[in-house]
């Protein structure tokens, strides 16, 4: 059986055609969708998992040998966790949100894996990390769609960003869907085929044209914006090869995420003494309010966890003006509650995309810790941002050397009215823009896909 797969930054979905049509595929419940993050009580046990899930055979026992050290580390852990399968101390999805924000300072937290797929300089013990991490997620919504169909998967179509985070494009696009190549082998895709996921998006709203378009797709999602301008309708739809189609193609790693962590960091890190002053009067260095919020850089948590972090706060409070700021960062940090800091910046975010101010609950930091946001001020510390997007837009246009006739709006940033005012003021008021399916049209176009490729 054949899928699309959508390994999201923010999100996981898979869909399956049936009579034609793209379905998604419930994955917890009636829940089409599974966070793209995962707890662990030891790292070993993200291994064991897979190991044990493994049909014996020669793939088994490369991959036991690959991680021979791992597997007797995770019979350690087994008894000092009191578990009788390490699947018990594994989680996916909300459980696993749900089991870091309890014990931030316990276990193995990953969030979008997807963002650090394309490193620059990456070890080849990170590589395996990420492969093994990409696996454990793939096998986790893999082994429950199987559940609901009833049927297993062999084939998938899965989704890519135009470029994956990285210094080198060509090289960081290599190293990643070399990964999730890997990790799909092992979880039991024997076949597997991958498609721009701004494209993916385009084919599930072409199901829908009646004639010929220009169609601008824009997509973005929690990690990447990718846009697309392609050419759709009855004339192409049928058609296997669609490389002519595609008039443009750009792609950047900046989504959700990003405004989320900016929202922290801007708007957020005052009430921690990021715009205080030292008794010399000199500004309180950003740096570790900066990697404090960037939940989505390997480097910048390593930094902010660093011991010569630790020396830094310990001086800065001898010399900050407000020390009960920096002891609310320090006690922030020390409790490793960045990401709980960072989740309540995204529900500002979505609230304000239809109120004019919200209240951020910050009260697992310090009782009556209830800074108050504005739409407008989250809409000036987002500039750099939608810069950014208006550029990828723009480069999408000149590349194609054409103006499209229809602005398709996919992924679950574009609800956003910002996106939709940079939108407007790039094209008028004219031009018909449509928003789809913001978190499904992806899962649903690779669908739509691989019913072609593998049929």
């Amino acid at each position: 059986m054949f899928v699309g797969f959508d390994y999201g930054t923010s999100n996981c979905a898979m869909a399956c055609v049936e009579n034609a049509q793209a379905r998604l595929i419930p994955l917890y419940g009636e829940n089409t969708f599974a966070p793209s993050t995962l707890y662990a009580f030891e790292r070993a046990f993200i291994a064991e998992s897979i190991w044990q899930q493994l049909p014996d055979g020669e793939t088994k026992l490369l991959f036991a040998q690959s991680r021979a050290a791992l597997l007797s580390q995770s019979r350690n852990g087994k008894i000092e966790h009191s578990l009788t399968n390490v699947r018990d101390g594994l989680f996916f999805g909300e459980e696993a949100i749900e089991h870091y924000i309890a014990a931030p300072s316990e276990g193995y937290f990953i969030k979008s894996p997807k963002s650090f797929l394309g490193a620059s300089g990456l070890r080849q013990q990170s590589v395996d990390f990420f492969e093994d991490v990409v696996a454990a997620m793939m096998l986790n919504v893999k082994t429950r769609a199987e559940q609901h169909l009833g049927e297993t998967i062999t084939q998938a179509v899965i989704g890519r960003p135009v470029n994956f985070q990285g210094i080198n494009a060509q090289h960081s696009n290599q190293q990643a869907q070399e990964i999730l190549t890997a990790a799909g082998k092992r979880v039991g895709f024997k076949d597997i085929e991958f498609l721009f996921e701004p494209l993916a998006a385009g084919f599930d709203f072409e199901t829908r044209l009646t004639e010929n378009k220009r169609v601008l797709v824009v997509d973005i999602g929690g990690g990447t914006t990718d846009c697309s301008m392609v050419l759709m309708g009855p004339q192409h739809i049928q058609q296997l090869n669609r490389k002519q189609d595609f008039l443009g193609h750009t792609g950047e790693r900046v989504g959700g995420n990003d405004f989320d962590i900016q929202f922290a960091q801007k708007l957020l890190m005052p009430e921690f003494g990021v715009n205080s002053t030292l008794t010399t009067d000199l500004p309180m260095p950003v740096m570790p309010f900066v990697n404090a919020m960037a939940i989505n850089d390997i480097g910048a948590q390593m930094d902010f966890y660093d011991i010569k972090t630790t020396q830094l706060l310990e001086k800065l409070l001898r010399e900050t003006s407000e020390p009960q700021l920096l002891n609310r960062f320090i006690k922030m940090r020390n409790g490793k509650h960045n990401f709980a800091v960072v989740r309540e910046a995204e529900s500002g975010k979505i609230a304000l995309s239809s109120q004019a101010d919200c209240t951020i609950d910050l009260g697992f930091i310090e009782p009556n810790l209830f800074p108050v946001c504005t739409a407008q001020q989250f809409a000036e510390v987002s500039t750099q941002l939608l810069q950014k997007i208006s550029a990828l837009i723009t480069e999408a246009v000149t590349q194609a050397s054409a103006q499209p006739d229809i602005v398709y709006l996919t992924g679950g940033s574009a609800k956003s009215p910002l996106i939709q005012t940079v939108i407007r003021r790039l094209f008028g008021e004219q031009l018909p823009m449509v928003d789809g399916d913001h978190f499904g049209s992806v899962a649903a176009g690779l669908g739509v896909w691989a019913g072609r490729v593998f049929r």
